[in-house]
């Protein structure tokens, strides 16, 4: 079981929207509770950090890539309860555009893999739904609420 399983509250993280040369920054997440699904980069935020501090590190330890953090686009939360009922995950996740600095997408820390993914290559991804209503918001994806 993960420490950050069955909180006692609500655990804050970022996510890093990072677009360069028509691809967007996206991990492979190693652990609970998305493990297996294509996400954006990031992670819990530590005591004392900033959220733009927060999603810098996140990437950086992530991916190897070094990003400039920016504005927030989105925050949603993921709550996630067990069979019973219980709350076993529950984050509140604010996304923040970031700019590309330098580096090559390398597989770190808790990402199974890491990669510049174009949207073409998307549907051959299993990708969370906030990660495409959050592509989809951004303008990198037709919005999926286009439909309705």
């Amino acid at each position: 079981m993960s420490p950050r399983s069955y909180p006692a509250a609500p655990i804050p993280a970022v996510g890093a929207v990072v677009v360069h040369d028509g691809a967007v920054l996206m991990v492979r997440r190693g652990q609970a509770p998305s493990q297996g699904v294509w996400a954006v980069p990031g992670g819990r935020v530590e005591l004392g950090e900033t959220l733009a501090e927060a999603t810098e590190r996140e990437v950086r330890e992530e991916t190897g890539v070094e990003v400039r953090a920016g504005e927030p686009v989105w925050s949603f939360d993921s709550v996630i309860r067990d069979a019973d009922g219980r709350i076993a995950w529950h984050y509140v996740i604010v996304d923040l555009l970031a700019d590309y600095v330098a580096g090559e997408p390398l597989a770190r820390d808790d990402a199974l893999e890491a990669r510049w993914v174009r949207p073409e290559d998307l549907s051959g991804l299993l990708v969370s739904k906030p990660t495409l209503e959050l592509l989809g918001r951004i303008g990198f994806l037709p919005s999926l609420h286009s439909s309705t």
